[in-house]
């Protein structure tokens, strides 16, 4: 069983920046790809960016690839999000999810089925 703990939501103005991290409580962080979800009121939750187990492979939707950066330190068991010039439409709540990442990730990183741990969420909110 992994647990995973987010903070770093708020709120903030259009072109600031905010900085998600997520914790996991398991001793084979190291065998996990994580990513991040966001879920805005009244939609479906998406993709945002997911990193694989050894920081070598990174996957960003295609509305943040520029803006959104991930990052991991195995030896803290953490993952980080950062993420520069947000826009009103990045408000949601976001989820660090993990998944124990096989050789199909790289194909399927997109999807919510791949994951098998979610976090409960860190509002992000930004201002026009």
């Amino acid at each position: 069983q992994v647990q995973l703990s987010e903070v770093g939501g708020g709120s903030v103005q259009a072109g600031g920046s905010l900085r998600l991290s997520c914790a996991a409580s398991t001793s084979t962080f190291e065998l996990f790809a994580i990513g991040w979800f966001r879920q805005a009121p009244g939609k479906d939750r998406t993709f945002v960016a997911a990193i694989g187990r050894s920081a070598g492979s990174t996957y960003y939707a295609n509305d943040v690839e520029d803006r959104f950066l991930i990052s991991r330190d195995n030896a803290k068991n953490t993952v980080s999000l950062q993420m520069n010039s947000l826009k009103p439409e990045d408000t949601a709540v976001y989820y660090c999810v993990a998944a124990y990442e096989t050789p199909y990730f790289g194909g399927s990183y997109h999807s919510t089925h791949v994951y098998d741990y979610w976090g409960q969420g860190t509002q992000v909110t930004v201002s026009s």
